[in-house]
């Protein structure tokens, strides 16, 4: 949502009239899209069994209006899909000669595997194993109906190699920064970040929890969306770790920003994360691994290990080690060049027009 937001702005920044149409399922109508949107449109989704079906996954199919069809055939307007969700009108006929192009999000089978793997619940481990089949015969059938822009240079390889897509173009994740905002110096904590209500997000912070920070000294803060009780209770099981629930957005901005070392690993491969963006043009040093940074281009900002010896080598070298003022240079220069905004607005519009 971060993505859309900043790339709605953007384009409005740069003249263009935006028709939103949206589906609401919890998060109510949203005043400040007025400010940037021509017109807004809210849709239901077919939420529960009502959205599954035998032939489309979930996530399409529940997001099947015929509402939406026929508002968008009142125009002639080229149509961004956002997501793989979006797809379903590429199934009507009455769309064959539009402009439409997609927003790949994330190679979704290969995401929807990764939740299935650390998901605990069966019944949720089943829907995403489930899921994540439907999707890649899904992904792979609409492959090369329609010109697909890709967040990451590693997803456009992906659907090049796993289903010989030619259509397929990088154009970076928009986002709300606009200037790099590291500190040098030295920080006083170790930090991991997240949506910790997501099973993903947990198994990091659990694998840094017990493989990492069991046998240090140094502070380890985790914080994010509704921790469980869980993560709790393993963070107070050490005096050097602690869990911060649910912190507002300038909180998390003054932890970020305030650390000595962002520390952002990933066990999915797809997409960009947008915690690793954040960490990167906001905080200090910062370390990851192969899977979060790989084709994102912030390689070179970033330390990567991968077992968790490397990440305590890391940690141990860079947390008495001062952020240099060459290092915010470097991320001002990748900032300028790679995750411009204007610029890539203006390298959309050339493809819709």
């Amino acid at each position: 949502m971060i993505d859309v937001f900043y790339k709605i702005k953007s384009l409005h920044q740069l003249g263009v009239k935006i028709h939103l149409h949206c589906f609401e399922y919890g998060r109510g109508e949203q005043d400040e899209l007025k400010n940037y949107c021509e017109e807004v449109f809210y849709y239901h989704r077919n939420e529960g069994h009502k959205g599954f079906s035998h032939k489309l996954p979930y996530i399409v199919c529940s997001r099947s209006n015929n509402d939406l069809k026929e508002n968008l055939l009142n125009d002639d307007h080229p149509i961004i899909m956002e997501g793989i969700h979006c797809t379903h009108l590429l199934h009507d006929e009455r769309f064959a000669n539009r402009k439409v192009v997609l927003r790949l999000h994330n190679v979704e089978h290969e995401y929807y595997y990764q939740l299935y793997k650390h998901e605990n619940s069966l019944l949720k481990k089943l829907y995403y194993f489930h899921e994540s089949n439907m999707l890649k015969k899904y992904e792979k059938n609409i492959s090369d109906k329609v010109m697909i822009m890709a967040m990451s240079e590693q997803d456009a390889t992906k659907y090049s190699t796993e289903f010989n897509t030619k259509n397929i173009f990088l154009l970076p994740v928009f986002h709300p920064i606009a200037d790099v905002k590291c500190n040098q110096g030295t920080g006083c904590f170790c930090l991991y970040h997240g949506n910790l209500s997501v099973a993903e997000n947990e198994a990091a912070a659990i694998w840094l929890l017990q493989n990492v920070f069991s046998d240090f000294d140094m502070p380890f803060v985790i914080a994010g969306k509704k921790p469980s009780e869980k993560l709790q209770k393993l963070a107070h099981q050490h005096h050097n770790t602690c869990v911060i629930a649910d912190p507002c957005e300038q909180e998390m901005s003054d932890m970020i920003s305030k650390a000595q070392i962002n520390i952002v690993p990933s066990f999915n491969c797809t997409g960009v994360k947008l915690k690793l963006l954040n960490a990167v043009f906001a905080g200090r040093h910062c370390i990851t691994n192969k899977q979060a940074a790989a084709s994102t281009g912030l390689e070179d900002t970033c330390h990567v290990g991968e077992c968790p010896e490397d990440f305590k080598n890391l940690v141990e070298k860079l947390y008495h080690q001062p952020f240099a003022a060459e290092e915010i240079s470097a991320r001002e220069k990748l900032l300028a060049n790679l995750f411009d905004n204007k610029k890539n607005a203006e390298k959309l519009i050339a493809w819709l027009w």
